[in-house]
């Protein structure tokens, strides 16, 4: 695997020091949005959007290496970065739920030209994805990231695929079944999207095991999909399906949850590349925002916020360089 210059400058423009990628995300939207407007009790509009992600931002970024924003309420944001690098979200949010298949879509205005004009050093797309779908409905979804991969490729600057699992059959992602499933369909995400016609140049991936069903942790709730050796096992399993830098997402779970994952990789022995973490960083501050206005969420983010985000780089301390992955040594060596 080779890197170009764009790139390789895309790459570093959002890692740490040690090549790592210690990323806060901030491009939620429609969830964003009904949380808001669910805790004040009234609808929440575009500008509480925009506020809310240039509090988030101007305040944790100066503890993390990178944010993660969307361009259509997320620009704003995007100057409050205290220098650090950018990812903006190029689908529109959620899916439509009225077809099947989860099928995702780009936002109507944008394209990977005016997403760099706007001033992203990498490109973060969102689908949601099980290798258990109908062929036909994995087929569309397959030529949707290729397309994307080529655009991105075309512009010279770093594609980050993040996929979210889901139940084929209509299950409860939250239940026993889907947690038994979930290494499978992790796994098998990685091993498709790691292929060289995607043109993928960093995975964003769920872990590969439900933490509250993993007997031996502190976040197991009482059911048992999995031993804690076999969760460890998961680990290993869903890095060994690609040669590509990974990085995990928060998927919006609480933050003593999300270090005790990161705990459980660093444990695996698993060689991921950093983070992007959004919820399990600033969720609990939405009823504060929501209930006490602005300065109170401020406030909170510069206390609770910051402790929730040195948590994960703590957590960070197990991650390994992504430059590695393209057997380089350091930085320098890829120029």
């Amino acid at each position: 695997m080779k890197l170009t210059p764009g790139k390789l400058a895309g790459l570093k423009a959002v890692s740490d020091a040690r090549g790592v990628i210690a990323a806060a995300a901030m491009d939620q939207r429609g969830s964003l949005q009904k949380s808001i407007g669910k805790e004040r009790g009234s609808s929440a509009d575009a500008h509480d959007l925009e506020e809310f992600k240039v509090l988030v931002t101007e305040t944790l970024t100066k503890h993390a290496s990178a944010i993660l924003l969307d361009p259509e309420y997320g620009l704003e944001a995007a100057k409050h970065r205290n220098g650090k690098g950018l990812l903006l979200a190029y689908e529109k949010t959620g899916y439509d739920a009225a077809t099947p298949g989860r099928l995702p879509d780009l936002l109507d205005v944008w394209s990977v030209r005016r997403l760099k004009e706007a001033g992203a050093d990498c490109i973060k797309i969102l689908l949601y994805y099980t290798p258990y779908e109908k062929t036909a409905v994995n087929d569309l979804k397959h030529a949707w990231i290729e397309r994307i991969g080529d655009e991105c490729l075309a512009h010279d600057i770093p594609f980050f695929l993040e996929f979210v699992g889901y139940d084929a059959q209509g299950g409860d992602e939250k239940s026993l079944e889907y947690a038994k499933k979930k290494p499978e369909i992790v796994s098998g995400s990685m091993a498709e999207f790691g292929k060289a016609r995607y043109n993928v140049d960093v995975l964003k991936v769920e872990v590969p095991v439900e933490m509250s069903y993993v007997e031996g942790t502190k976040s197991f709730k009482g059911e048992k999909a999995y031993t804690r050796a076999e969760a460890l096992q998961h680990f290993r399993d869903a890095e060994s399906m690609t040669h590509k830098p990974f990085i995990y997402l928060s998927a919006g779970v609480s933050n003593p949850v999300f270090i005790e994952t990161l705990e459980l990789a660093g444990e695996s022995g698993t060689k991921f590349n950093g983070v992007l973490c959004g919820r399990a960083t600033w969720k609990d501050g939405i009823a504060i925002y929501a209930k006490q206005g602005p300065d109170a969420f401020k406030a909170w983010l510069e206390t609770t916020g910051v402790e929730n985000i040195e948590n994960v780089n703590n957590g960070l301390k197990a991650a390994s360089p992504w430059y590695l992955k393209y057997g380089a040594s350091s930085l320098a060596e890829l120029g």
